[in-house]
């Protein structure tokens, strides 16, 4: 059989006939059945490769009354974040057999009506379940308003102009049972650099915030302005319009700038809510002769690729994206029958969250005395 060349693919009961088992075991061991014996499943897996066998996802559909495809409407995939996570959930999926089917929306201008459009597509293809990633408030109330009937994970965080109860009651009774929302301990990490300043002496604090509709941004300003009241740290916001270095550099010269007009204080420490901010702070500060850690030291968020090669290595918060990206499909899994509730490492205002841990460098020193 292996020898004859075939004018089309090989079906399941040739793999059963060569194997010398039943059409049926051949599924068990093609779906991960647990019920199928080592010696049994090692024949049939063989078998499979002898003959290039490759499972019809239509024939799965009709069999399971599932199409084995999850819908994913995602914003922000312009940033290193959002595309690694998308990346890790379509891994996810493949480990599980299962199939991403993808719409990028522009995450600030989403209206309710694209977002609707989109889950009916999704649905009219057979979607067995929506991971939604809702990096700004506008999309998280899309995501929270749609009319789906599939099991929904929302990947957002727990701050914004709504909050995650709002969210919740913006859905419909019969499908808040189905919805699950997952992100990172935003919290957590804030508190690490806290932590890390007060241990260096820091107590004047310039925060370069990240623009106001991300809900990231929202729950870092959230977080670090209750641990300054906590901690007794003076803190100065600059906010800040987009996640870029223009603006952050732009307004640490003008600061840098008025401080030398008006013979104020600088203070000794820039926390910026993400790594390219953090780039721009820097240049800033070197271009006016201000030494970084030695006379004010500067930390980021994100652990982007190359932040231990700038001048000097930068000391950042790493979201775990990958993890998240895993955990967002676990629950999927999860609230679609398949799998066991996965252990998130903490949960705030009803949001599973994965962990994000201070990755300490160069950029922050002992606080200098003014």
């Amino acid at each position: 059989m292996a020898g004859r060349k075939r004018s089309q693919r090989p079906s399941m009961f040739e793999v059963a006939k060569l194997a010398g088992v039943s059409h049926q075991t051949v599924s068990r061991v093609i779906n991960h059945s647990p019920n199928v014996s080592a010696p049994t499943r090692e024949k049939v897996e063989r078998a499979i490769a002898e003959l290039g066998y490759r499972p019809s996802n239509s024939a799965r559909a009709l069999a399971s009354n599932r199409t084995h495809t999850v819908g994913m409407i995602a914003g922000g995939q312009r940033f290193h974040g959002p595309a690694t996570v998308l990346s890790s959930i379509e891994a996810a999926a493949r480990r599980h057999m299962m199939f991403v089917s993808v719409a990028m929306v522009q995450e600030a201008a989403c209206t309710q009506r694209e977002f609707d459009d989109l889950c009916g597509m999704f649905m009219q293809q057979g979607v067995d379940a929506f991971i939604f990633m809702t990096p700004t408030d506008a999309m998280f109330q899309t995501a929270c308003r749609a009319h789906v009937q599939q099991p929904s994970v929302i990947i957002t965080s727990a701050h914004g102009t709504v909050s995650v109860g709002e969210g919740l009651r913006m859905i419909r009774g019969t499908q808040r049972r189905k919805v699950s929302f997952v992100g990172v301990d935003q919290w957590g990490g804030m508190a690490s650099v806290m932590r890390l300043i007060r241990k260096h002496g820091h107590r004047n604090v310039l925060f370069f915030a990240g623009p106001g509709q991300w809900r990231d941004a929202s729950t870092r300003l959230v977080a670090w302005n209750k641990l300054c009241a906590k901690n007794k740290v003076n803190s100065v916001t600059v906010q800040c319009h987009d996640w870029e270095s223009a603006d952050a550099y732009r307004s640490m010269n003008h600061i840098l700038d008025s401080i030398g007009s008006n013979g104020g204080r600088l203070p000794t420490c820039a926390v910026c809510s993400n790594d390219v901010m953090a780039i721009g702070v820097i240049r800033a500060l070197l271009e006016h002769g201000v030494r970084v850690p030695d006379e004010m030291s500067v930390t980021g968020f994100d652990d982007m690729p190359g932040m231990s090669n700038l001048y000097p290595p930068l000391t950042t918060v790493r979201q775990d994206f990958d993890d998240l990206g895993t955990m967002a499909m676990r629950e999927t899994l999860y609230l679609m029958g398949e799998s066991e509730e996965p252990a998130f490492s903490n949960s705030q205002h009803g949001v599973g969250l994965v962990s994000a841990d201070l990755i300490i460098r160069q950029s922050v020193r002992v606080a200098p005395q003014r």
